[in-house]
């Protein structure tokens, strides 16, 4: 399985440059975010992906979007890879919005507020962890599935920091 970090967003943008939190809430990719996602088509070809997951933020679901159409792939969403929620850009878009914005991917299994209790603790996010990597262990497809994810929930599942657009694979 590969983990990908999300590619620039206008939160990363803005807090990149002044590491004060910029109060947007589910930001939108930049241009250099469209770009990145653009550059991982190829290097995810290049690993065998064959399958996306994606968190249902904005970001990820931007970037998967733009790696699926390139690959010619279907997106599933899936919750539990989803950030956080610490940060302004952690409060997530209502699932009823999700839909109206991406009409092709499936948001029923989300609940209309699905992005968890602001702060959530460390506690609840190596639950997260934990639970996703039991309900992942035995696909058999699970060495080409690429998940579009983010910094926080990589570091959670494997202790590493990673950058806009970057990816590791998951042993």
């Amino acid at each position: 399985m590969i983990l990908v970090r999300h590619a620039e967003s206008e939160w990363n943008r803005h807090f990149g440059r002044t590491r004060i939190d910029p109060g947007i809430p589910d930001p939108a990719l930049t241009e250099t975010g469209r770009r990145q996602a653009e550059a991982l088509i190829e290097r995810l070809a290049a690993e065998g992906v064959e399958r996306l997951l994606a968190s249902p933020y904005r970001r990820t679901l931007e970037t998967a979007t733009i790696i699926a159409q390139g690959l010619q792939l279907r997106v599933a969403v899936e919750p539990l890879v989803r950030e956080r929620n610490v940060f302004s850009c952690d409060q997530g878009t209502p699932r009823s919005a999700l839909s109206r914005l991406w009409p092709g991917l499936d948001f029923a299994h989300l609940e209309e507020l699905w992005w968890g209790e602001p702060a959530e603790s460390e506690t609840s996010l190596a639950h997260r962890c934990v639970t996703f990597r039991t309900k992942t262990a035995d696909l058999p497809d699970r060495s080409r599935v690429a998940v579009i994810t983010h910094w926080g929930f990589i570091r959670g599942l494997t202790g590493e920091e990673v950058g806009n657009a970057s990816y590791l694979r998951l042993p």
